[in-house]
């Protein structure tokens, strides 16, 4: 029966049970070659745009923390209060307000059609960033900036967790979010090289980082338009039988290739759902030293005593050897089939260099502690994704959940935002100290879901509950 106790109880994945009953896999017959074939066909297609895509994103909603060393904090009197932390939030506002509606218009929509919408979006708020006068104006481009990403990131990860196995998430998710990472590593580098187009066109160099970004981003909207992969059910770019054997391999896996109908009731259930907020929490937890670390890595690195030009070129390193990270954590994760572990061990790399980064007295060691944050956090942020993703079924639930957990990044970004205040630079140890909490919150909502989703489990193989998640042979990844 698929409830036994699996060998490796490690992960309960729905594929390992199935595979142990006596009714053969519903994709059991496929040519392995012929699945291999079309999955990579599948990875090459998505992947690598949308990695493409992503790391666009994050260096739009960035590159302030570098703007602001080339020249903007000057001519729009940024250090006056707390108006570049002000500037840097307010962007996450419209971004988690969106993230629900946004999510639910994807399916009406389709996913060409409305991340064209988003892309191009964003990419004119970008450019319109370089030609504010005043940082009143500045504020209003990111508000703008946040209302068309909002639908971004959440579609992403939607789309990707509809055409994988459970135990195929991770390194996927960790593979377009480590190429957006080895992207913002040289972002630095290449606005540098914008800074010196400096007095052309009467602009400051700061100015040409975000028109020629903005351009770049608009541009790819029509690649977009033109590229895109939907959802495995409405994909154009495979043919009937490729099409069949990804939903009949999703079906095998966890029962909900085919979309069901979003109602009020479902609605309501899936958003109050608790392990849906502790997936967010966890969440938040993850991106607040990322975020910390995209906004204010050139700037805490200028407070080392290095100058414009070494702060911009120093912060390509740590993404680079994070990004390693990140596919390293993932390959363990996916190999093992566990998720909580792994988390739990970048956490505590991420502990151990923000103490490093805010107590070292030298600054080749406080650099250090900069490359052990950006390994733990990244790695935190599609390992978050794929336990999540592991954890349930249905595309309306899907929905739901990474739109909540994906706004709680959101306020994530606003906290590591307005919790490294200017009055506390060069070192800003209460925002450190902060970030650390959260690291620790998170262990703990980690301890508390492996408990909740291992009794649960033990209780469905012991036959003394229903099926979990609706699905007959469905168990919790761990």
């Amino acid at each position: 029966m698929a409830s036994t106790t699996d060998s490796k109880n490690s992960s309960d994945l729905r594929v390992e049970n199935i595979e142990k009953s006596e009714t053969p896999a519903l994709d059991a017959h496929y040519d392995p070659a012929f699945v291999k074939r079309t999955i990579r066909r599948v990875d090459w297609r998505m992947l690598p745009l949308l990695g493409f895509l992503y790391a666009v994103a994050l260096i739009d909603r960035t590159n302030l923390g570098i703007a602001r060393s080339a020249g903007m904090a000057v001519d729009l009197r940024l250090t006056i209060g707390e108006r570049y932390s002000i500037a840097s939030m307010i962007y996450f506002v419209p971004y988690i307000l969106l993230e629900i509606p946004s999510n639910l218009v994807l399916r009406f929509m389709g996913a060409r059609l409305w991340l064209t919408i988003c892309v191009v979006g964003w990419g004119a708020a970008q450019l319109g960033m370089g030609f504010v006068p005043t940082w009143g104006y500045l504020v209003l481009c990111r508000v703008f900036l946040g209302v068309f990403e909002a639908g971004f990131f959440p579609a992403l990860v939607f789309i990707i967790t509809t055409w994988y196995k459970r135990h195929e998430v991770q390194k996927r998710l960790a593979i377009f979010y480590l190429s957006a990472m080895v992207i913002t590593a040289f972002s630095s580098i290449f606005a540098y090289v914008l800074t010196l187009l400096k007095g052309r066109g009467g602009l400051n160099g700061w100015q040409w980082i975000f028109i020629i970004e903005g351009v770049i981003t608009i541009a790819l909207g029509l690649l977009t338009w033109l590229y895109i992969p939907d959802f495995p059910d409405k994909s154009k770019f495979l043919n009937e039988a490729e099409r069949k054997m990804i939903l009949d391999r999703v079906e095998a896996d966890r029962g909900d290739s085919i979309p069901d109908k979003m109602t009020r009731a479902k609605f309501f259930k899936h958003f109050f759902d608790p392990l849906v907020w502790a997936f967010a929490y966890m969440f938040l937890a993850s991106t607040v030293p990322a975020y910390a670390i995209g906004f204010f890595i050139t700037i805490i690195l200028g407070g080392m005593g290095y100058s414009t030009t070494e702060a911009l070129l120093l912060t390509a390193p740590p993404g680079l050897v994070g990004a390693i990270s990140v596919y390293f954590f993932a390959h363990l994760s996916d190999r093992t089939r566990l998720r909580a572990p792994w988390l739990a061990a970048q956490n505590l790399l991420t502990i151990t260099g923000l103490f490093v980064a805010a107590y070292a007295k030298l600054n080749a060691a406080r650099y250090v502690g900069l490359f052990l944050v950006n390994m733990g956090a990244s790695g935190c942020v599609p390992g978050v994704l794929a336990y999540s993703a592991n954890n349930i079924t249905s595309h309306t639930k899907r929905a739901i959940q990474t739109a909540v957990i994906i706004a709680a990044g959101g306020i994530g970004g606003i906290l590591a935002t307005t919790m490294y205040r200017e009055k506390d630079y060069p070192r800003y140890i209460p925002g450190m100290w902060a970030t650390i909490g959260f690291q620790f919150g998170m262990l703990a909502m980690l301890a508390i879901t492996t408990f909740v989703f291992h009794r649960r489990n033990t209780l469905r193989r012991a036959g003394k509950i229903g099926p979990l998640e609706g699905q007959e042979d469905f168990y919790y990844t761990l």
